[in-house]
């Protein structure tokens, strides 16, 4: 404990330490300056905080996120939604990227994670059962694998594969490439092996 740190503060610190990303130092930045903002904006923000687990929830089919009072997501319940297209992705805010594209009209499933044995995330840790059920309760016919072009990644969606193989089905995996601007010195294994499986004649 530094002793030219309040305890207060220093809890502050301790608790904003444990987001993803920040740093020590960066802890410290961000409780010093809730601390010389104005007492209504810090208490609106904690306000804010102390409702979220209550008033934020998981959709039950596509464990997606969805707001207190919801059944379900709206994604999966609007009508002009395709529920035989289901595309499988890692997170919650992987629907948000692929919803700014304004192209995808079938439905989401979220896994909540991805297979990592490091991380001691296994096929039991995630949603895989019930997207199984899902299959055959909304007869999908096609199953989109959106999850990252990482080992983790490529691990869940190969898993899924073999799971669900023996249905009839189309399963489709999102085109890797090269983004615009990076050199191919500086591509990864993963992303430059499906740029060469993605290539398309000229």
């Amino acid at each position: 404990m530094n002793p030219a740190i309040p305890k207060t503060l220093q809890a502050v610190i301790e608790a904003l330490g444990f987001l993803p990303g920040v740093g020590p130092r960066t802890a410290e930045r961000y409780a010093y300056y809730l601390l010389r903002s104005d007492s209504a904006k810090t208490k609106g923000l904690a306000d804010i905080l102390a409702k979220l687990h209550e008033n934020v929830h998981y959709c039950p089919q596509t464990f997606a996120l969805i707001e207190r009072g919801q059944k379900l997501s709206s994604l999966y319940t609007d009508p002009k939604r395709d529920k035989k297209v289901v595309a499988v992705v890692a997170d919650p805010f992987d629907i948000v990227a692929i919803e700014k594209t304004g192209t995808f009209k079938g439905t989401y499933h979220v896994l909540g994670g991805l297979v990592s044995p490091i991380e001691g995330v296994g096929p039991q840790e995630l949603h895989i059962s019930e997207l199984i059920k899902r299959l055959d309760e909304d007869k999908v016919k096609e199953l989109i694998l959106a999850t990252n072009a990482s080992v983790e990644g490529e691990s869940t969606a190969l898993l899924i594969t073999q799971e669900v193989s023996k249905r009839p089905l189309k399963i489709t995996r999102l085109a890797r490439g090269l983004p615009v601007g990076v050199d191919l010195e500086y591509a990864d294994q993963i992303t430059l092996s499906r740029a060469f499986e993605g290539r398309q004649k000229v």
